[in-house]
């Protein structure tokens, strides 16, 4: 017997209109990160960090999360929701630093410093977060390593560039993990330093996953929804924004009266939009809708691991 092929369903074309009733059907809520394309951000249910976004699907009667987002956040998205569906627009949308941390590598740098508490930035695989003691978000890091013992030496993984910060800001000595993510090591000295002769006026904002010579310039350091909440609450007119440019949409949204600048990369051109994040598209996601694929599936006793050091920094956090 032979069967005839499924042909592929013909994309809408209002795909916002077609995303919204599905997002109806299927009882979804839809979550974009900050460094998402606009046109996804503009049909998402709420916007933000990884870990809040997580957290305010978890808060929902939603019986789909589709998270637009990256790898690591749709597997945090889980964990804290094991009952929910959750959803990934594109299974290629992975992260630099998670992939630069295998989990096997992470237990062998782990077994070489059998003293010390293991902190480990969101931004990391499952089985990563399941063989820590705390996760942390770049928003808390400093606040949480502050709180541990100080008798205790400190592993600290995967951004080597974010625990820099971290052990300056909180004078504690911290071994990192050699990871580091490709957007926010590609900034350019030199175009932020003739930008800052072009904009004299114009604040620096940078995520603390820069190199440390980036940061030794900018005027403010912060999590991403922070450099949002700077932008809004300083009396600066222009920023120079050393972070992912997703996050230009929704501070020239919420800020039409100020000017926003990206930094370009080391190349000279302003190509640090994350390849990953931006492999999200407005088709995929209805797609994912339709289809209900690709979903995240977990192992119930490595989400149980995962999820002991994130319950640690909510109770450290509050």
């Amino acid at each position: 017997m032979v069967f005839a092929a499924l042909e592929a369903p013909t994309v809408p074309h209002d795909l916002p209109a077609a995303i919204n009733e599905l997002r109806r059907t299927r009882r979804a809520v839809i979550l974009a990160h900050y460094y998402q394309s606009p046109e996804i951000q503009d049909v998402a249910d709420f916007i933000g960090d990884s870990l809040e976004l997580s957290r305010q699907a978890a808060g929902t009667d939603a019986e789909v999360i589709v998270f637009c987002g990256v790898h690591f956040m749709a597997e945090t998205a889980k964990i804290l929701s094991p009952g929910k569906t959750v959803l990934l627009p594109d299974l290629e949308a992975g992260c630099s630093l998670a992939d630069a941390c295998p989990a096997d590598g992470f237990a062998a740098f782990r077994a070489e410093h059998p003293e010390h508490l293991v902190v480990s930035y969101i931004n990391c695989s499952a089985a990563v977060k399941a063989q820590s003691d705390l996760i942390c978000t770049s928003s808390n890091a400093v606040r949480l390593v502050q709180q541990l013992p100080p008798d205790r030496p400190i592993l600290f993984a995967p951004d080597q560039n974010l625990g820099r910060w971290v052990a300056r800001e909180s004078g504690r000595e911290l071994t990192l993990w050699p990871g580091g993510c490709i957007v926010h090591e590609t900034f350019s000295e030199q175009a932020l330093l003739r930008l800052k002769l072009e904009h004299p006026g114009a604040e620096v904002i940078a995520h603390p996953e820069c190199l440390p010579n980036l940061l030794d310039l900018a005027d403010f350091i912060g999590s991403t929804s922070q450099l949002l909440a700077r932008a809004a609450s300083s009396e600066a007119q222009s920023f120079l924004v050393l972070t992912e440019p997703g996050i230009l949409h929704q501070m020239r949204l919420q800020l039409p009266h100020k000017t926003f600048h990206e930094v370009p990369g080391q190349d000279g051109c302003s190509c640090n939009a994350c390849p990953y994040m931006r492999l999200n598209t407005l088709e995929k996601l209805w797609r994912c809708l339709s289809t209900m694929s690709p979903a995240i599936e977990l192992d119930e006793q490595l989400r149980v691991r995962a999820l002991a050091p994130i319950q640690r920094m909510l109770e450290l956090s509050a």
